[in-house]
């Protein structure tokens, strides 16, 4: 295994907090990350739902590469169904500049279908709509002049008057939660980050590193300037002085963040989700690590080795978290956790 990482993932789930101090505390939350060795800060893109308060995650990271100076910033991902390919160029150009070639470029079609269906985007369709857009943002960032033609997207000689600055884009992150997507990923090199139980995602990375060894010199590949991919896993985490202490917090914690990240669904009466978020499964999985730092360093080191991945990214702002709650953890982790796999191709005890 290469060097083991740690990223940073965030929602910005909405809480009782006015909206502007919301994101001013999440600026802080990122300041402290930044002087500390995570890599990279990842967005996701929510919309029409309490989940979500950073419907546009380019707006919000470039107030992060403003506060920010060495940790990377990325969306997680953009939604490239909901874009105009040709503007999204434009501006995933323009932020991978503001932020100094700081930029982690994450794609993805979406996985709600009621949030698709709010921008008259057919989910049956959005694959295919993710495939060109990606194809023409490719395209774009790449050539001086854009001519494309497809089913969704179609440009004629359109002049590029910007271009990343990381050449020859920025990296690519995708999801990957199933074989097929795992594939894919694996097969144009894109960095992953998955979830789910630690068993379940090491079948999925034992596939990928298959898959990536058998494709990597292929001519063509997207993500070919990347030399070796990260290979992650997503999970929620709390540090507290006690794992008693941080057991009761968490637990009110989850209750707040499973209303934001179900009620869409449970808007339209579909409670397929249930299960994937409940609290039963979240310990049950561990894809929720709380507890004292001895704790949650020794469920690290057993997500490491479990899972097989590289990177895992860490989820320390959500549900009904206080700031202050969660700047004590993030600072825990920093000190308690980190040191114990920072700079480690394998994790120690």
């Amino acid at each position: 295994m290469d060097q083991v990482a740690f990223g940073l993932f965030d929602w910005i789930d909405r809480d009782e907090a006015p909206l502007h101090q919301l994101y001013e505390e999440r600026l802080q939350l990122l300041e402290v990350a930044d002087a500390a060795e995570f890599f990279c800060y990842h967005l996701a893109e929510h919309h029409a739902t309490p989940l979500g308060m950073a419907p546009s995650p380019a707006l919000f990271l470039t107030a992060a590469a403003q506060r920010t100076q060495r940790i990377h910033l990325g969306p997680l991902v953009y939604l490239l169904p909901l874009y105009n390919p040709l503007r999204l160029i434009e501006e995933i150009c323009m932020l991978d500049h503001l932020s100094d070639g700081r930029l982690e470029l994450g794609i993805g079609r979406g996985v709600s279908p009621y949030e698709l269906a709010y921008f008259g985007v057919d989910p049956a369709r959005s694959r295919e709509m993710f495939s060109e857009a990606l194809a023409v943002l490719v395209a774009g960032m790449t050539q001086e002049r854009l001519t494309f033609e497809g089913i969704h997207y179609q440009y004629h000689d359109v002049p590029m008057e910007l271009g990343p600055m990381q050449q020859p884009y920025p990296p690519l992150w995708y999801p990957a939660g199933s074989p097929s997507s795992v594939e894919y990923a694996a097969t144009q090199g894109l960095n992953f980050v998955g979830g789910g139980p630690a068993v379940n995602v090491r079948k999925l990375v034992d596939a990928y590193w298959t898959t990536w060894q058998a494709h990597r010199h292929e001519p063509g590949r997207l993500n070919s300037h990347v030399a070796e991919p990260k290979v992650g896993v997503l999970r929620q985490v709390f540090v507290a002085d006690t794992d008693t202490a941080a057991l009761a917090a968490t637990q009110s914690a989850h209750k707040s963040w499973y209303r934001s990240i179900t009620k869409l669904w449970h808007d339209y009466d579909d409670h397929f989700v249930d299960g994937l978020f409940s609290w039963d499964t979240a310990t049950q999985h561990e894809t929720v690590i709380f507890g004292s730092p001895e704790r949650v360093r020794e469920q690290m080191r057993q997500l490491f080795e479990v899972s097989g991945c590289n990177y895992v990214a860490c989820s320390f702002a959500w549900g009904s978290f206080t700031h202050q709650q969660t700047l004590r953890s993030l600072r825990l982790f920093i000190e308690e956790v980190m040191p114990a796999f920072t700079g480690s191709s394998v994790p120690v005890a």
